[in-house]
């Protein structure tokens, strides 16, 4: 058995190409949108992929699964389970399985079994997968999706948050319950192969090891300790992250299915016109890294680095009905078109490099203040604070008199936003506040500075007079 791992470091996602050496196959299991990776895995290793799994209607990223079985031919295996309003949409015209509880399938020697296991949504299964090229009755592992992470479990409130499904977080953490008992009498030894690592929103601790057992879960993830399931449900529920507004739109074209991406057009480099006339039309980020954004920068255009949450806050901040263009190096554009396919977001029209930027009007720039440098800012009342972190976070402490306006709701929310005095924008560490500055000054509040360090350092330095506990 060939087993391999896949991961986006953006989506903090996680996939897994399966193969029988004995009979040159392979199936892979929760592919991302660019699918290219595994065909070329499958290549090296002489194997063809004959099969697509997926786990359930994903939220937070396009699934692969109908891309890889359009281009490969592969047969799709998708849920039958849960509700009929869950059911996957347009697939007839792709070789399709659809899969109930106890379901099995054979890929040579290699035996999945299917396991219904509801909670993160109804739908949602595992792939018990028991190795028969190795002579074993036993399980190897568990692909366990959004059901079972390294130190946590999925969340069930994410079709009553982000699908506006009315009364299913209840319902959801009811059935998280009862598929976690079927989950723990899994022999101790069998790997959990998870969906998602540290950083998803799937959940609210995940772990970034890769892996785990059963039996190391039983005994270390906070959530399968419960024997009361009333306090279970409580406490399950408690503290999720805001879900992204983009989990809707993920969930809706996850069902009915995204545009192959054979069917999508590239984006076109932009001189200093069309630049120009792109901030008028649509959304134009700056991709670059906040300290060079903040040194020097477009009038009108938003700050989204890409780096490891980019995905996250173009999900939170950017429109799926406009077309978008970027000021990115030609080095990074095939990164960048990849990042936001992968949430849905294929309207890149056009890009510019950061030169032709720099040379329309007169650049804008912020402060970017040590929290020593902010601390004198606060303590004078020479500003106002607006914190952009999460509301969990906020519970840990925050700054007195500071306005919470979490960064994915603030281009919602600019007119609460107090003008009368520079705006300092504070986060957890000076990245998220980066962003919120940008949004700012695009929306024209320009008088702004961000405290680099957040408030983790800025409670380390000894703030405690202007500290609120949470």
């Amino acid at each position: 058995m060939l087993l391999q791992y896949f991961y986006d470091d953006k989506l903090a996602q996680a996939s897994y190409l399966v193969g029988c050496q004995a009979a040159n196959e392979a199936v892979v299991i929760d592919p991302a949108r660019d699918v290219q990776p595994y065909i070329k895995a499958a290549e090296e290793h002489g194997m063809t992929i004959t099969g697509v799994m997926e786990t359930h209607i994903h939220a937070d990223y396009l699934c692969g699964a109908r891309e890889l079985a359009d281009r490969t031919g592969a047969v799709l295996y998708v849920s039958d389970e849960g509700p009929s309003e869950w059911k996957y949409e347009n697939i007839d015209m792709l070789d399709h399985q659809l899969l109930k509880d106890q379901d099995q399938i054979m890929l040579g020697k290699i035996r999945f079994d299917v396991l219904h296991t509801p909670g993160h949504t109804p739908e949602s299964i595992s792939f018990l997968v028991t190795d028969g090229g190795a002579e074993a009755d036993e399980p190897l592992g568990i692909f366990t999706g959004d059901f079972v992470f390294v130190g946590d479990i999925g969340r069930p409130d994410l079709l009553e948050k982000a699908a506006k499904q009315k009364d299913t977080a209840a319902a959801g953490a009811e059935d998280m319950f009862h598929s976690l008992e079927t989950f723990k009498q899994l022999p101790d030894f069998t790997q959990v192969l998870p969906g998602h690592g540290a950083g998803s929103a799937c959940g609210k601790s995940l772990g970034s090891v890769p892996s785990s057992t059963v039996g190391y879960e039983k005994r270390f993830n906070w959530a399968l300790q419960y024997t009361d399931k009333e306090q279970f449900k409580q406490d399950l529920v408690a503290d999720q992250p805001e879900p992204p507004v983009y989990f809707a739109e993920m969930k809706k074209v996850n069902k009915a299915g995204p545009a192959f991406l054979k069917d999508l057009t590239d984006p076109e480099v932009m001189g200093k016109e069309l630049l120009q006339e792109a901030v008028s039309t649509g959304q134009v980020i700056d991709i670059r890294p906040p300290e060079q954004f903040a040194a020097a920068h477009m009038e009108g255009v938003m700050n989204l680095p890409l780096n490891k949450s980019f995905t996250n806050w173009a999900g939170w901040l950017l429109n799926y009905d406009e077309p978008i263009y970027a000021i990115v190096e030609e080095s990074q554009v095939d990164e960048l078109k990849t990042a936001l396919r992968s949430i849905g977001l294929d309207q890149l029209k056009g890009w510019a490099n950061p030169s032709v930027a720099m040379t329309i009007g007169k650049p804008q720039s912020f402060d970017q203040l040590t929290p020593e440098q902010a601390s004198v800012w606060i303590e004078s009342g020479s500003v106002h604070v607006l914190d952009v972190r999460g509301a969990a976070e906020r519970k840990n402490g925050y700054v007195e008199g500071s306005t919470h306006i979490m960064l994915g709701e603030l281009p919602h929310r600019i007119k609460e936003v107090a003008t009368d005095k520079p705006v300092l924008v504070q986060c957890g560490t000076g990245l998220r506040s980066a962003i919120g500055a940008s949004i700012l000054q695009k929306n024209g509040i320009t008088d702004v500075k961000n405290m680099m360090g957040g408030f983790g350092r800025f409670a380390k330095i000894g703030n405690e007079d202007v500290i609120v506990d949470g």
